[in-house]
């Protein structure tokens, strides 16, 4: 672990970009994502007549009792564009045509709702507001799509507080690879080593760790737990307790030395 996992040591020494997942880290996974996998194995099994939910579940790493998304499955971690094409695959591999599961998916398919499913996990403007008064420029890197992803932000009061938004259909390679945050690093014009990365997956710290992040730390609050993160994190932190305590200020000549 490094200094940053001390006690009394900001996590936020030394950066001046801090670089966000969306879905559980700033906003609840679940409360998005579950009753979205859920109402659309309903409309696939309505539309084909197959028992396709127990199937659909379990390939996409749904625990529908717990109502909760597995950590490292495809629900967890892959953009829409791809996940519709894994969702058409379990159509096919339950008993339908290419054809039919095409067009199946196509009729059952839809996008939950960015504005009414999101739900924040802090005080959201009030941490990016503090984030920008501690010197920190912020940016979001989400396996949503950028439109879904800027409705969200914009109904949670962040639209002014987010210098970049990249989203999943934004032309980049997706997570873990480290386009995103090296897009975002350029775009603010910050070295990915003065860059946290902050999300709730091993997709998240591992797209962090390869742009050569000066900071990848993991938050409890979405899909994976203290023991899925810590090995690949510098620290690992609750929901409630990645405040900024004190991190670099940017210097009056805009060069972010501490």
């Amino acid at each position: 672990m490094s200094r940053a996992g001390r006690p009394g040591v900001s996590l936020l020494d030394g950066i001046d970009l801090v670089v966000f997942d969306k879905d559980g880290t700033l906003i609840d996974f679940d409360a998005m994502w579950a009753p979205w996998i859920v109402e659309l194995a309903a409309r696939l099994e309505r539309t084909t007549g197959l028992p396709l939910a127990e199937r659909l579940f379990a390939e996409l790493g749904f625990e529908p009792v717990a109502g909760r998304t597995i950590s490292g499955g495809p629900l967890a971690v892959l953009p829409m564009g791809i996940l519709r094409g894994a969702v058409s695959n379990v159509v096919v591999r339950a008993g339908a045509g290419a054809a039919a599961a095409a067009a199946a998916v196509d009729a059952a398919w839809f996008v939950p709702d960015p504005v009414t499913t999101a739900r924040p996990l802090a005080d959201l403007p009030r941490l990016f507001a503090a984030l920008h008064g501690a010197g920190c420029r912020i940016a979001v890197a989400t396996s949503d799509d950028h439109e879904p992803a800027a409705r969200t932000l914009a109904s949670l009061g962040l639209a002014d507080l987010v210098d970049l938004l990249v989203g999943a259909d934004d032309g980049l390679a997706r997570k873990p690879a480290p386009d995103m945050v090296l897009r975002a690093a350029a775009a603010v014009d910050v070295p990915a080593a003065r860059t946290a990365v902050v999300g709730d997956s091993l997709a998240d710290l591992e797209m962090g760790r390869a742009a050569g992040a000066g900071r990848v730390i993991g938050v409890l609050s979405g899909v994976s737990s203290r023991d899925d993160l810590e090995p690949f994190a510098d620290a690992v932190v609750s929901k409630s307790r990645f405040w900024p305590t004190g991190g670099c200020r940017r210097s009056a000549a805009g060069t972010g030395r501490c």
